[in-house]
């Protein structure tokens, strides 16, 4: 095998990282994660994720976890609601029959981040997650790797991994192509306890998600286990439109007027969101890697995830990207088939290329007509084609 007696380092322990640690260790792979989070409670994981047949689930099922994954997910959470901006249900899912089991090609089972990142925890060997290890740079040293961390700590790699997201510090060492905007711009909120601060919302998000689209800008909501629901407003904006307006995230009555100027026209109901989140909410301008991107492999670093292929949120897909990179990169690093490990990165790489070509392309066309003037129409064309 390439990778025997070589110690591997996988940066960052988001879902890309952890489902690669678990597969390498399954084939006896010496490997480490090293995340920032001082520990495993230390950050809300974010919203819920619907997990794909030919991706996500498919490296659960390889790192012998979807047992644990089914024991873990929510069903009934994947059903959506899609409405306008007066809160006007124009199709819901949770009036339609279940048509698709495990194993489908359509199915899309949704778990909580939180749940998804305990139960791939719960599937490394001890010691194998290093906390509180914010990279801050490596330094070529022979044909390893010397990793250099805030805290003041040091470490000795073979091969590095960077599955350290969007703003990876791993990346400039492999490329120095830089992603662009993408023109739309989304405002995170979290809300605890949605039945009691935000109840019409609860009540209209029964237990799922809503999309609701209209005047080019889009809200979408998640319903979490804990009873806590995500929500994502998002529209057409400048790159650097938080700074240039001044807004204080932290301030509930700048908030509140912030929404009601931009999403002028829209029902109450959705105010609740902004009166009932915790703050401060988080500005996330949309940014997208290069669609043609391409770079010479090396012999002991690479990149999946966010890392890699960062891009909006619009067709779900990054999570199961990133878990589907680890699956791949796993199992080329694992071959025989390949001479050395540069030769197996390599083909791990075009694999991503390729992919990202086609998923990117799909995610961009999605962000752009979600906001726009005919997003909700063509939105609801793609839930009941026969409308």
């Amino acid at each position: 095998m390439l990778v025997k007696d070589k110690q591997i380092a996988i940066i960052g322990g988001g879902p890309g990282g952890l489902t690669l640690a678990t597969l390498l260790q399954k084939k006896g792979v010496a490997v480490t994660v090293y995340e920032r989070d001082s520990d495993r409670t230390k950050r809300i994981q974010g919203g819920t994720l619907d997990l794909h047949t030919e991706s996500g689930l498919a490296a659960l099922g390889k790192a012998g976890l979807l047992d644990a994954f089914k024991a873990s997910y929510r069903p009934g959470a994947e059903k959506v609601r899609v409405v306008n901006k007066q809160a006007e249900i124009l199709d819901d899912e949770h009036t339609k029959s279940e048509t698709t089991h495990f194993g489908d090609e359509h199915h899309r089972p949704e778990i909580d981040r939180g749940a998804l990142r305990a139960l791939l925890l719960d599937s490394l060997q001890p010691d194998t997650l290093v906390w509180d290890s914010h990279i801050t740079s490596l330094k070529s040293v022979g044909k390893r790797w010397k990793l250099m961390f805030q805290n003041g700590a040091t470490a000795i790699a073979d091969i590095v991994i960077g599955a350290d997201g969007a703003n990876s510090k791993i990346r400039p060492f492999v490329t120095p192509i830089k992603p662009f905007y993408s023109g739309v711009t989304i405002v995170e909120g979290n809300v605890y306890d949605s039945a009691t601060n935000t109840p019409r919302i609860h009540a209209l998000l029964k237990g799922g998600k809503i999309m609701a689209l209209g005047d080019s800008k889009t809200i979408t909501i998640s319903a979490k286990g804990d009873g806590s629901l995500d929500f994502y407003a998002g529209w057409k904006a400048a790159a650097n439109w938080a700074k240039d307006t001044g807004v204080d995230f932290k301030d509930r009555q700048q908030v509140l007027t912030l929404f009601e100027g931009a999403y002028e026209g829209w029902d109450r109901i959705w105010v609740e969101l902004f009166e009932g989140a915790s703050l401060p909410l988080i500005v996330r301008p949309q940014y997208c890697m290069p669609l043609d991107q391409s770079w010479e492999a090396q012999s002991n670093l690479t990149l999946l995830g966010d890392a890699a292929h960062l891009m909006p949120p619009y067709a779900g897909e990054g999570v199961n990207m990133a878990m589907l990179d680890a699956l791949e990169l796993s199992e080329c690093l694992t071959s025989d088939q390949f001479a050395d490990t540069q030769s197996a990165i390599a083909h791990y790489e075009k694999q991503l290329f390729n992919r990202f070509a086609r998923v990117g392309r799909e995610t961009l066309d999605n962000t752009d007509w979600m906001h726009s003037p005919e997003g909700l129409e063509k939105l609801v064309k793609l839930f009941n084609p026969a409308a």
